[in-house]
């Protein structure tokens, strides 16, 4: 049976410039990448907060493509809102500006249908509130979160005592090594499993992801695009790709299906790169996503030399 996923994060209007071009105050956020990734295998819940000046066009895409939007809550003020550019490279953003607005205070209570879901993903907010979420959920078969560099110099310790509590981590690899006080990512990808989490994902742009599981370290390509428009939410997207996979085929089974929950994370954030925003991920059909995933599958098939293997 597949299970129900509740993603908690943010929802946000974005101004992004990229060799590509630019757009301003566009559809963004976490919570936004993550339910528009995963909804292409489960069914994905919202909790998160706007203002009262979030275009209702938002929230009629979300809730068209399945997401549900119960636990989202629109408040007297202003959505959050985050501006940032791309060097030529785009493999990290300068935050040109943040204003958190509502989601300053974003406090999430869960309903008792909620804290019922089988599967929960912690986007990346304050650790302390990642870790109160945690508690408000009734038996969870599935749990993830992810971070970023500010709550890493901030709260490492709330950090810390979070992994102790969850199935996946995921983080970027500058964020693993410097939450993890390693000079590279497998070393960190080793230390950070130690601290309790099943499963850590470390996110390398361009160059892939590594997956840590059952004592060892496996490497995966990104998707190879000759183009890239807009690397906004392509983490965030990944991490709904994987969660997808695996809340729809029974969880952390086993290490073949997380292998393929890597490469499915692969492809949805292919598919976000090559526009800006949310626009590549709101028609996109499951159809089209299985024909990428068998196509990255397909370049990555090594056939056996059967010379090597009768001298071995």
């Amino acid at each position: 049976m597949t299970a129900r996923i509740l993603v908690v994060g943010s929802v946000a209007l974005d101004s992004v410039k990229t060799s590509e071009g630019e757009v301003s105050e566009v559809l963004g956020g976490s919570a936004s990448y993550f339910s528009l990734s995963a909804r292409q295998f489960a069914p994905v819940s919202i909790v998160g907060v706007v203002g009262r000046d979030f275009p209702r066009r938002h929230r009629e895409l979300l809730a068209s493509r399945g997401v549900d939007l119960s636990g989202f809550r629109e408040l007297p003020g202003r959505t959050f809102r985050w501006s940032g550019r791309y060097g030529c490279d785009g493999n990290e953003a300068e935050t040109l500006d943040t204003q958190l607005n509502v989601f300053a205070d974003f406090k999430p209570k869960l309903s008792a249908s909620q804290a019922a879901s089988e599967a929960v993903f912690l986007a990346n907010i304050d650790p302390e509130l990642q870790a109160e979420v945690l508690s408000q959920m009734r038996r969870p078969s599935l749990t993830a979160c992810d971070t970023m560099n500010y709550w890493i110099r901030s709260k490492p310790e709330a950090l810390k005592a979070l992994l102790s509590r969850v199935d996946v981590f995921f983080a970027n690899e500058d964020e693993a090594k410097a939450l993890a006080g390693q000079p590279n990512a497998l070393r960190a990808a080793r230390a950070l499993s130690s601290w309790g989490p099943r499963v850590v994902v470390i996110k390398k742009g361009e160059h892939g992801a590594l997956l840590r599981a059952a004592g060892k370290t496996y490497a995966f390509p990104a998707f190879p695009l000759e183009t890239v428009k807009d690397p906004t939410g392509a983490g965030d997207t990944f991490a709904g790709g994987f969660m997808g996979y695996l809340a729809c085929r029974g969880g952390l089974s086993d290490v073949g299906q997380l292998k393929r929950a890597m490469l499915y994370g692969s492809v949805m954030a292919s598919f976000t790169v090559q526009e800006f925003s949310t626009k590549a991920l709101e028609d996109l059909e499951r159809g089209e996503v299985d024909r990428r995933f068998n196509d990255l599958l397909e370049r990555l098939a090594v056939p056996y030399d059967p010379v090597l293997i009768a001298v071995n």
